[in-house]
């Protein structure tokens, strides 16, 4: 069988190139980094979680819950490492990020049959590959990707959170909990806000310096990952209705529920590094320390990474793009990963393994295939595809993806809970069919 090149070591790619490895293929993983660095990137390891160490909810009731379940049924390295690398977080599925990031890379160097090359692609590799070089693509991939598929570039910007120190936290002036008691009880540190303090903080987020660009009032955010302080200025409680929201957390000291609540995260497995919820900002670094020392628990704060704004590319997927993710002309050239316009971890991964089955079954002189829109993943790949090209946003997992039921059921959380179930046992029965005629084709 041919070698396959897979460009990118992110998520999408670790994933893809493991697959391959799993079912029996040669592959050459290219990751450019440290030969090539990028604005947002920490180190030269392969997965790197460069946003945030949350993979969110894990509930199956969740959308991201769902797509993890679906992933699990997919045999998925990314999952398995995740559990392995697990730090509280109530509900959702957070990771030590530099275990992860070593276990992955572990992962893939114990398959005799990948090889890591570290180098810089600046054309596009010959089919059967996969690309999956994310959205830092280097400006000479994406200038030959662009020249290929015959499409303008596409951007948006996103950012990322600060990171501060465990032992700089007041904890005397906050609570443990994860919100509605959901998960571990301490899961988050809570750090809680009256009025006086909330607008406070909400005038030096709107009143902060930023850091200036080309046409910022025209710049594309994802609206899943907007800066806090364009999502402040939208309107004065806009943070109380979103990544300050108090539902659910109940002071013990007060026995309240606060005004407003700023919510910590544990970085990694020994506590020592907390990311603050949903604060992904392009605040100067000063104006950053200063509104974040108006939070009482966090006064005295040591910010071990400040949040930071980079532009992400991708691709216009359902102008240029077939169901599975090649152009028309080249089926075994497949793309993947945030290059394709998922936003997400989980998202990325699904669509790198999605591309390995379909990789394998190319080579295997089989159809590609994509699961049913009843699965989210099925979903996903089919907004991709039939979205409006003149329109085409990045998307996460969502449950408007999917096929409705059969039969309208009025409550959200058992309508869900159906959705999941089908979801699942469509999954299984679509992955079960690609084994079984791989296995034919001589796996």
């Amino acid at each position: 069988m041919p070698e396959i090149a897979v460009v990118g070591g992110g998520l999408a790619g670790a994933e893809a190139a493991w697959q391959l490895a799993e079912r029996g293929h040669l592959v050459s993983l290219y990751e450019m980094r440290p030969v090539v660095t990028t604005p947002a990137h920490q180190t030269d390891g392969l997965a790197e979680l460069v946003c945030s160490n949350s993979f969110k909810s894990d509930e199956p009731t969740n959308a991201h819950g769902l797509l993890k379940a679906e992933l699990r049924e997919l045999g998925s390295l990314l999952l398995r490492v995740a559990e392995e690398t697990r730090v509280p977080a109530g509900a959702a599925l957070a990771v030590d990020r530099r275990l992860f990031t070593q276990r992955i890379g572990g992962a893939i160097e114990a398959q005799p049959t990948i090889e890591v090359r570290r180098e810089e692609v600046r054309v596009l590799p010959q089919p059967p590959a996969i690309v999956a070089s994310g959205p830092l693509t280097s400006d000479r991939l994406f200038a030959a990707t662009r020249r290929r598929l015959g499409s303008d570039n596409l951007y948006f910007y996103d950012a990322i959170s600060p990171i501060v120190a465990a032992d700089s936290i007041d904890e005397t002036l906050a609570f443990r909990a994860s919100r509605y008691g959901k998960g571990q009880d301490e899961a988050y540190i809570n750090c809680p806000l009256n009025r006086d303090q909330y607008e406070a903080f909400y005038a030096a987020l709107i009143g902060g310096a930023i850091y200036e660009t080309h046409d910022w009032d025209r710049v594309p955010y994802f609206e899943g990952c907007l800066p806090i302080e364009v999502l402040a200025a939208r309107d004065r409680d806009a943070l109380r209705y979103g990544p300050l929201k108090p539902v659910g957390l109940r002071d013990p000291r007060t026995g309240k529920v606060p005004y407003a609540v700023v919510q910590l995260r544990q970085e990694d497995r020994a506590g020592r590094m907390w990311s603050l919820v949903g604060f992904q900002t392009r605040l100067r670094y000063a104006e950053q320390r200063r509104a974040l020392q108006l939070i009482p628990a966090l006064r005295n704060l040591d910010i071990l990474r400040y949040g930071q704004i980079h532009r992400n590319s991708y691709i216009n997927f359902p102008a240029l793009l077939t169901p599975h993710g090649s152009p028309p002309d080249e089926p075994a050239l497949v793309f993947a990963g945030q290059l394709t316009g998922v936003e997400g971890y989980i998202e990325s991964a699904a669509t790198g393994l999605l591309a390995a089955v379909n990789i394998d079954r190319l080579v295997r002189g089989l159809e590609p295939a994509v699961p049913p829109p009843t699965t989210m993943l099925g979903g996903l790949m089919r907004y991709l595809r039939e979205a409006d090209p003149s329109n085409f946003q990045p998307m996460n997992a969502n449950f408007g993806l999917l096929d409705p039921l059969p039969r309208q059921v009025r409550g959200k959380r058992e309508r869900r809970q159906k959705l999941a179930l089908r979801g699942l046992r469509d999954m299984r029965a679509w992955f079960e069919g690609c084994e079984q005629a791989a296995a034919r084709a001589g796996r």
